[in-house]
């Protein structure tokens, strides 16, 4: 299983070691763990708390700081089985200048992580059987993308992205320059 580089810079933004039941009970994961701080900077994310894939303390959104993506997905989305493998480049190539978080959507947790093996993800990810996240910042249609700059400002993206798109809009929207 592949480990995402700088995963280090990424402990520190979301709260309590979400995978680290999973990992004690002997439980493999294809996604990496998700912390927060005891202290984090307000952001414009909807005030919402999901739970960690992999199960554990719910994280809220509002305590994640920028520069980050959000990438809402379903193992169901057709469309999201193009776009989850160029968000995985994304956090492979950007390592500790952006933080990239999964959040599966709608969804059972078996068919999200076998979805999420198969596609090789290795970034952390939230889970939100009930469609919170999406409903908060008015998707419709999966995948939905949240750009979260420095300040704590987002950008919600409706559409499905390539590259060269999410390159784009991820300098636009929080400065960070990837080439994907």
């Amino acid at each position: 299983m592949r480990r995402l580089l700088g995963l280090s810079a990424v402990l520190p933004l979301l709260l309590g070691a979400c995978t680290a039941e999973a990992r004690s009970a002997g439980t493999p994961s294809p996604f990496a763990a998700c912390t927060t701080p005891a202290a984090a900077t307000p952001n414009s994310l909807p005030d919402l708390k999901l739970p960690c894939f992999t199960g554990g303390e719910q994280v809220s959104l509002r305590s994640l700081r920028g520069p980050a993506v959000l990438n809402i997905w379903a193992s169901w989305c057709e469309p999201c089985r193009r776009e989850l493998p160029v968000m995985q480049k994304l956090a492979d190539t950007a390592g500790d200048r952006l933080t990239v978080i999964g959040v599966d959507t709608g969804d059972s947790r078996e068919a999200g992580a076998s979805f999420a093996t198969d596609q090789g993800v290795t970034f952390p990810a939230l889970f939100d059987e009930n469609k919170k996240l999406v409903n908060a910042v008015g998707g419709i249609n999966l995948p939905v993308t949240v750009f979260l700059d420095a300040a704590g400002k987002t950008y919600v993206n409706l559409l499905p992205l390539d590259a060269a798109k999410l390159s784009a809009m991820l300098k636009e929207h929080t400065g960070v320059a990837v080439t994907l």
